[in-house]
């Protein structure tokens, strides 16, 4: 009895293990699919409003 009770919880602790390790590269690649997102945002935000300041028949409608 004293072993089923120890291979169970090995085996809850290597499923853990495995666990976290997926959960932790799934956040870590999330966080530099949007840190890289961000970035492009921006310089295409920063880019649209220094390109965009050429036209001046958008100013005033």
């Amino acid at each position: 009895m004293f072993w089923k009770i120890v291979g169970g919880l090995i085996v809850a602790w290597i499923a853990f293990m495995v666990l976290g390790a997926v959960i932790g590269f799934v956040f870590k690649a999330v966080l530099w699919i949007a840190i890289i997102g961000g970035a492009v945002f921006l310089g295409t935000a920063a880019y649209g409003a220094i390109s965009g300041k050429k036209d001046a028949r958008r100013i005033g409608r």
